[in-house]
């Protein structure tokens, strides 16, 4: 009961301050595990995803020096989200995101690892590689943009545009691959190229010269 009021108190706020267009949420699949991969724009990004998937449960890793803001500490708490410590290799979290996907939950990860706060995106890390390649699930690669002007629309009482969208799932292929640090970069480049995909080019960042050969890394599913 309680999650279901957050939910809803938070996406009836949402809806006052921005004008999302979240269309595509369609796409994602209505039951199974999955591992949603999107850019992290700012603080907006998480409340907005969770609160327009619902009744679908959905949480997601987030960094631990969240549970110090009293506000995000109590959201973040309803919505079961996994602190996670970005500075070590946080097996305990790994450990409780799997827990997660065996729950048949939908588990949002943003590969970057902090925020861009202007939309560009930055390079993601190997980490998110590191965890998909321990779990068999399909990976949905996720776009937020337009939010990024949210603070100066704000004091201007506008409405802040935030766009959605939502590309082709995909999992990893592995086979015969050596679980090398090179490679779990290369696979972590090759998901954020599938972000990068559903972008407008201005948004592409590091990713306007980054290549992987992603046909030996993902197979698209149907």
């Amino acid at each position: 009961m309680k999650k279901w009021l957050v939910n809803n108190i938070i996406k009836f706020i949402s809806h006052i301050i921005l004008k999302i267009d979240d269309s595509e949420l369609r796409k994602v699949p209505n039951e199974g595990p999955l591992i949603a991969v999107a850019n992290h724009l700012n603080f907006l990004d998480a409340p907005v995803l969770i609160t327009h998937l619902h009744p679908r449960p959905t949480t997601g890793l987030v960094k631990k020096e969240t549970w110090e803001n009293p506000l995000f500490a109590f959201l973040f708490t309803v919505w079961e989200a996994i602190p996670i410590d970005r500075d070590i290799a946080d097996f305990t979290a790994f450990k409780q995101a799997k827990q997660v996907l065996a729950d048949n939950k939908i588990l949002a990860v943003s590969p970057e690892g902090t925020r861009s706060e202007d939309g560009v995106l930055n390079r993601g890390k190997a980490g998110v590689a590191f965890l998909a390649s321990q779990v068999d699930v399909p990976i949905l690669p996720m776009a937020y943009w337009g939010h990024e002007n949210f603070k100066e629309n704000i004091k201007q009482l506008k409405r802040t545009p935030m766009i959605i969208k939502v590309g082709k799932p995909f999992r990893l292929n592995l086979e015969g691959q050596r679980k090398s640090k090179e490679l779990m970069q290369n696979i972590a480049d090759a998901i954020m190229l599938e972000i990068a995909k559903l972008m407008p080019e201005k948004y592409h960042g590091v990713y306007a010269n980054i290549s992987v050969d992603q046909e030996t890394l993902i197979t698209y599913l149907e």
